[in-house]
């Protein structure tokens, strides 16, 4: 199992002296963080802030839900640059990205061979011959290098750093930072350069919670320290505060959206997790192709509602048999109970269905399986159109 066992877990604390932390990156934005008294997780390599000492949970959770938040992420944004660039991309994933424009971006899921998933991110297609992929945790460098051989295209880390800035007051903050207005068009996974202070960022519209927001990328040569503080000041109005990874886990819980090597790994095709819409079978040759072709288009995975927090990997029972285990699991301050993602052993469970559920408590609770996302069933709060922002007891 993973290093968690519901009772307490091992996360990286910034302390004084040097010492073995070679392979640990720090976010451009580290130095920001520390005085708030952050706990990191490593993530690609890289330390993404879990929590911090100066909020709880619960409040960075509605900081997201009731005004604006930022996290900033270690999503790992590689650069893939050359005349086979496009050649490359539509290899490697399953998406036809033949089809992404110069200035736009996709969500990317790139598989093995057998159909297993190795991960999924955003792609951004910066220029004609040049992509970023800002991936989530997993191997991913080597396989895209392993299969460029005899390409004419470089593959490289260029430094770069990932953003988010999530929730209602989003679009407020990006208009006040933006030195020219906002950038428009700039609907659902669009792409843009902005002026923030004088500095040209890279911006997409896009997150992890399925709230109203975007991100931005921070690059080698950009003044991280200006740049936070015009972002600061911009948002200060609309009650822009950073904020941790376990209060966002709970909202992308609620959305449904998953997280690599948890939710999915080497084991699950998309389809396996309700994924197949971002397979297109008609697309000429990719890796994994073959295998998808004849695989099971049903989905397994489900979301889970109980009385208690779902213990990730515990299993879900019903009428005594095993039928599942947890994915992903946390306690919803907005709908009152225990929230969770589910891998069943065997698809068509129907939502509302009865069953126990192993906690963090070490016990079974009952639950209820139930379709994802847990509300906003068409998505309108990450498009602006969501109604009032909710209110907290």
């Amino acid at each position: 199992m993973g290093s968690s066992d519901g009772k307490s877990r091992d996360l990286v604390t910034t302390m004084a002296g040097s010492g073995w932390d070679f392979s640990l990156t720090r976010h451009r934005y580290h130095d920001i963080e520390r005085p708030l008294g952050p706990h990191y997780c490593v993530y690609n390599r890289r330390l993404m802030a879990c929590f911090f000492d100066h909020r709880s949970t619960e409040d960075g959770y509605w900081l997201l839900r009731q005004k604006v938040a930022v996290l900033n992420t270690g999503e790992l944004p590689l650069q893939f640059k050359g005349a086979d660039a496009l050649l490359l991309m539509d290899k490697l994933f399953t998406k036809d990205m033949t089809k992404l424009k110069t200035g736009r971006c996709a969500y990317g899921l790139a598989c093995y061979e057998d159909g297993g998933l190795i991960v999924d991110g955003i792609l951004l297609r910066v220029a004609d011959d040049c992509f970023w992929y800002a991936q989530a945790d997993g191997d991913f460098y080597s396989w895209a290098r392993a299969h460029a051989v005899g390409l004419n295209i470089e593959i490289t880390d260029p430094k770069i750093f990932v953003s988010q800035v999530q929730g209602p007051n989003s679009m407020k903050v990006l208009a006040a930072a933006c030195d020219d207005g906002m950038p428009e068009p700039f609907g659902y996974f669009a792409m843009a350069r902005v002026k923030f202070g004088g500095q040209e960022v890279v911006i997409t519209r896009t997150g992890y919670t399925n709230e109203l927001g975007w991100e931005y990328y921070t690059e080698s040569h950009h003044d991280a320290d200006a740049l936070w503080q015009h972002l600061k000041r911009a948002g200060a109005p609309f009650g822009l505060d950073i904020f941790g990874l376990d209060s966002m886990h709970i909202r992308r819980i609620e959305a449904g959206i998953l997280n690599a090597g948890s939710d999915f790994d080497h084991t699950t095709t998309p389809f396996d997790v309700g994924l197949g819409m971002f397979v297109d079978q008609d697309k000429g040759d990719f890796i994994g192709k073959a295998a998808l072709k004849k695989a099971s288009k049903s989905n397994r995975l489900i979301g889970v509602l109980c009385n208690a927090e779902p213990h990730i990997g515990a299993e879900i029972k019903r009428d005594g048999h095993v039928v599942g285990k947890v994915t992903a699991g946390a306690l919803s301050p907005y709908l009152k109970q225990g929230v969770g993602i589910a891998l069943m052993l065997e698809p068509g469970n129907l939502p509302d269905t009865l069953v126990t559920i192993g906690c963090i408590d070490g016990k079974f609770h009952e639950g209820k399986l139930a379709t994802l996302p847990l509300y906003d069933k068409a998505g309108e709060i990450q498009r602006g159109k969501g109604g009032a922002i909710p209110l907290r007891d």
